[in-house]
């Protein structure tokens, strides 16, 4: 019998509900452990993740046996409860409906892992709103502009 042979990368990006700056420094590694190991659980390879305060990015190698829009809805329910589990923050958690997807070649790992782990510089010269549209735009995403995250002036 024949297995099924796959090479997909996705970069995943979502935001904190309000776009509030909740994911603080002081425990940020170790929710990213979390995710991580979420990630892992479900077969699939973390290949990178990073964020700032407001929102995250997470770059996988991507097992196709499980649906994209479960993986995400897993890994928001499961770090939201790690938060609070943890008492991370004092202020209610949560993540913001949807999140972005882009598709990478193999070739270009290191340039999006470069990336993501490099949010903070990127982040002095660009907002996140920014940022998110110049992907939507490069990925050649139609969208419409209420179905986008909450994006507050930075």
């Amino acid at each position: 019998m024949s297995d099924v042979f796959s090479q997909i990368d996705l970069h995943i990006v979502f935001a904190v509900k309000h776009r509030r700056a909740l994911i603080h420094p002081e425990w940020k590694d170790e929710m990213y452990k979390y995710i991580t190991g979420v990630v892992q659980h479900y077969k699939h390879k973390m290949l990178c993740i990073g964020g700032m305060p407001d929102h995250i990015h997470i770059f996988i190698g991507y097992k196709h046996t499980q649906l994209l829009s479960d993986l995400v809805k897993e890994i928001k329910n499961a770090s939201n409860d790690f938060i609070k589990l943890n008492k991370l923050t004092n202020t209610k958690f949560a993540w913001q409906n949807g999140y972005g997807v882009f598709s990478h070649n193999v070739s270009q790992r290191d340039v999006v892992i470069k990336y993501i782990l490099n949010q903070e510089e990127h982040h002095r010269k660009k907002s996140f709103k920014k940022e998110y549209m110049q992907l939507l735009k490069r990925y050649q995403i139609e969208f419409k502009e209420e179905y986008l995250f909450e994006f507050f002036e930075d």
